[in-house]
């Protein structure tokens, strides 16, 4: 009998989210972004606020590279 394997994206994991974000904006600027910026995409949430809110952080994720304009190549 052959198992066929469903493919699907695994979850990101938050300590690889906050290594990206602090690779693409800078380990500074990437705290206080997460920290001061507020995202309507996340429901005018913070980062970190989203993240306390249990929003997955693949989804914050494109929240942030939308409104940072990070190339489809880095997201």
């Amino acid at each position: 009998m052959r198992i066929r394997r469903r493919l699907h994206s695994a979850p990101m994991r938050i300590t690889a989210f906050r290594a990206m974000l602090a690779d693409e904006l800078g380990a500074q600027r990437a705290d206080t972004i997460a920290r001061d910026h507020v995202f309507g995409a996340l429901g005018n949430r913070t980062v970190d606020q989203a993240l306390d809110a249990g929003i997955a952080p693949k989804e914050i994720w494109q929240a942030v590279c939308d409104a940072f304009d990070v190339p489809p190549e880095r997201r």
